[in-house]
């Protein structure tokens, strides 16, 4: 596999040059100094897949606020392209649900693209049957929604028998489809924002089976401002794969155990083309630019074929 920028090979010792400086104490999850830094030329724009009142978009304002101009998108993988070629300041992606795990598209895109995460928040993911002003539960025969949600609410339609789930490609994008089609003894499953958002009626709050359905969202940018202005608890994902031989994670392991450094996360996945060997997605405490985590990613360099850090960016509190 190829490096790119924020990438780093056995021997190149240069993963810590993009990622500017950090401190070292919590605060907000975004410093309004990367952020003025990152967009001063211009108005926060940012992208995110679905319609305005997905979670995602949710996230985009706990991120960046209501005066960052929205950018829906169809797919994750023209998020990417949005911000890839400048069209928007950031972008939005989910990047783990608590129930379902990680969203291995997204970490696809971050291998392929060089767009540093910058900002993780997380969101509580609660779900409400959404209808057309009017609609009474005993007249729905159809509930719309993202297959991921309608799954997350299998104990509703168990409950509901006459209610069926019909697969949509967005959770707020079902609500939009319901006001502007309006078919028959329809429903959405959606955020109670995309009800507000698009006219509906909530018949259902809080449907879905557990409440301790919690999604991890990250925010990206296309520069690699400096942080070193920044103060806050850190942490760095990265990714690397390892030679196909005994002990070799092991080693990987030791890179970050010698030097006293928490692994928050580690997640194998198939490595594209190349059957039965795999790419390690790992998170760890702390800066890319802190001694430490530069020392432990220069060890792993070495005994990596590939290794890349993804960004440095203050965790969600």
């Amino acid at each position: 596999m190829v490096c790119t920028c924020g990438a780093t090979r056995k021997r190149q010792n240069s993963h810590s040059k993009r990622n500017g400086g950090c401190g070292r104490r919590h605060a907000q999850a975004v410093p309004d100094d990367v952020l003025s830094s990152l967009s001063h030329k211009r108005k926060n724009s940012v992208a995110f897949q679905g319609e305005l009142g997905a979670f995602s978009s949710v996230a985009a304002v706990k991120f960046l606020g209501n005066a960052a101009r929205m950018a829906p998108c169809a797919s994750f993988q023209k998020v990417f392209q949005a911000l890839h070629s400048g069209e928007v300041t950031h972008a939005v992606i989910p990047i783990e649900n608590t129930l379902h795990g990680s969203v291995h598209e997204n970490y696809d895109h971050l291998i392929e693209y060089d767009l540093p995460i910058r900002g993780e928040t997380s969101l509580r993911i609660s779900h409400s049957l959404i209808v057309l002003p009017g609609t009474r539960l005993k007249d729905v025969r159809q509930a719309f929604s993202h297959p991921v949600a309608l799954n997350q609410c299998r104990k509703f339609f168990e409950r509901h028998k006459n209610i069926q789930p019909v697969s949509h490609y967005d959770t707020a994008g079902s609500v939009k489809m319901l006001v502007e089609q309006k078919p028959a003894d329809s429903a959405a499953i959606a955020s109670e924002n995309a009800a507000k958002i698009y006219g509906a009626a909530i018949l259902k709050r809080n449907i879905e089976d557990d409440r301790r359905n919690f999604t991890r969202f990250f925010l990206l940018t296309k520069q690699t401002a400096p942080l070193k202005n920044a103060t806050g608890e850190w942490k760095t994902s990265i990714a690397f794969s390892t030679p196909n031989r005994p002990g070799a994670l092991f080693r990987t392991m030791a890179c970050f155990a010698l030097r006293d450094l928490n692994l928050t996360k580690i997640e194998s996945r198939p490595l594209h083309a190349r059957p039965w060997e795999y790419l390690f997605y790992v998170d760890i405490t702390g800066c890319a630019e802190d001694q430490p985590v530069q020392r432990a990613l220069a060890h792993l360099a070495e005994i990596t074929t590939f290794l890349k850090v993804l960004g440095s960016y203050r965790p969600s509190p």
